[in-house]
């Protein structure tokens, strides 16, 4: 099966359609699927929902959708990074369901591998656990028990994320940070799309370097990449 394709608009070519659920890997403006995001940007679809750590910022990353109003909802953890985001929220324009970065990870992971729910201390008394399941569970042979939540897994109708390398059989090796969200986020759609950096011969990837199997991968599209700095801070040099 053909995964290798020549540019993100094909790698995308018959997966979208408006009022779809997409994950989305990367963690603040690293390891974002940039190329995926324009070319999703530019087809024009809408009423999107995302799953993703973060929206990137105003002008990069999820952002661009948000400047354009193809996102109604966004399943996010961390969104301190974009005006446009806060102001479609406090103007009722656009719907964000909260979720610490650990459960949104899981559910990511946990749709992938097929769990439709788990249970997690992480949020209990909280506005996070507001109209979910609670359940004592015992803690000890004292008969002591603790309250958790139940959360739901993710399976999302397309996944896009980015990778450093992978081989023609889909195969993934993410860089660093950009380990965080990708691997999750792959794992929960039904269908994943990956850009890369490079793309190496079969074989060549030791089978324990392997961060993500080829499995989970259906199509491959290799670019450049503007590799954006987030948050920029600098001193002045001192004098000699």
């Amino acid at each position: 099966m053909k995964k290798v394709y020549g540019s993100a608009a094909e790698a995308l070519d018959g997966l979208l359609h408006d009022d779809m659920l997409i994950a989305a890997g990367g963690f603040g403006l690293c390891g974002i699927p940039e190329l995926l995001l324009s070319a999703i940007r530019d087809s024009g679809v809408k009423e999107l929902t995302f799953a993703s750590n973060n929206a990137g910022v105003d002008d990069f990353g999820i952002g661009i959708l948000l400047q354009t109003r193809q996102v109604k909802k966004m399943i996010s953890s961390y969104v301190g990074e974009n005006a446009e985001f806060m102001r479609q929220y406090l103007a009722g324009e656009l719907e964000v369901e909260f979720n610490p970065q650990g459960t949104l990870a899981e559910r990511m992971r946990a749709g992938g591998c097929g769990i439709p729910g788990f249970y997690t201390k992480t949020g209990v008394g909280t506005q996070i656990a507001e109209g979910k399941e609670h359940k004592d569970f015992p803690t000890g042979p004292d008969g002591a028990s603790e309250t958790y939540i139940m959360e739901r897994g993710i399976v999302a109708d397309l996944a896009i994320v980015k990778a450093w390398k992978a081989d023609p059989s889909g195969n993934l090796v993410f860089r660093k940070t950009a380990r965080n969200f990708n691997p999750p986020a792959a794992m929960c759609g039904r269908i994943c799309v990956a850009e890369v950096e490079e793309i190496v011969p079969t074989g060549s990837l030791a089978s324990d370097a392997i961060h993500l199997p080829g499995v989970y991968v259906h199509r491959i599209v290799q670019g450049d990449h503007e590799k954006r700095i987030e948050q920029r801070t600098t001193r002045k040099k001192e004098s000699a």
